[in-house]
């Protein structure tokens, strides 16, 4: 089971004020939740298909260039992952290869694997759900995002309708076994 993270002394304060964000706290915009929402949509739509749920949207604008779920079992690739598949999809809607002022929801913590295809397509923003401490970059095991040695940093805003997408997480791996 993932277990929630939280930085927060009471347990409704982060969603009340807003979501932890480099030692500080940031407001946690309308359209965060709405996309978050329909990635959550997505994630539902992967656990249907035996697939981890995870969903992914890139929006700039206020427009979604791109959106996936996990699909490591139906491509038989372990690369098929929601961020990776929704980042290559807003990269062919945007006809370039950099996704600058952009911003990626997604229902879990970002890999090491996502977090790079992130970095390398400049995505300003991540917004993410549920933390991974087994496997996230985005400040659970490392904060590769946001490392003081890459030449691209991340805004990243984490624990966006978090408990909702863990619950998602946790049931579908205790269907599991």
């Amino acid at each position: 089971m993932l277990p929630l993270k939280s930085n927060y002394p009471l347990p409704g304060l982060a969603r009340r004020v807003g979501r932890h964000h480099l030692g500080r706290m940031v407001p946690t915009r309308s359209d965060d939740l709405a996309a978050m929402t329909e990635a959550l949509a997505l994630a539902r739509g992967a656990a249907a298909l035996g697939e981890v749920p995870v969903g992914a949207l890139v929006m700039r604008a206020g427009q979604v260039l791109g959106a996936a779920h996990n699909q490591t079992v139906l491509r038989r690739d372990p690369t098929a992952h929601a961020e990776a598949l929704a980042i290559r999809e807003a990269l062919e809607a945007a006809g370039g290869d950099r996704l600058e002022g952009a911003t990626l929801i997604v229902t879990l913590e970002p890999c090491a694997h996502c977090a790079g295809a992130i970095i390398l397509a400049k995505v300003a923003r991540v917004v993410f759900g549920a933390w991974d401490p087994k496997a996230g970059m985005a400040g659970s095991v490392e904060d590769l995002l946001r490392h003081p040695r890459l030449n691209h940093r991340v805004e990243v805003i984490g624990g966006v309708m978090g408990e909702e997408c863990a619950r998602l997480l946790q049931g579908f791996f205790l269907d599991r076994r």
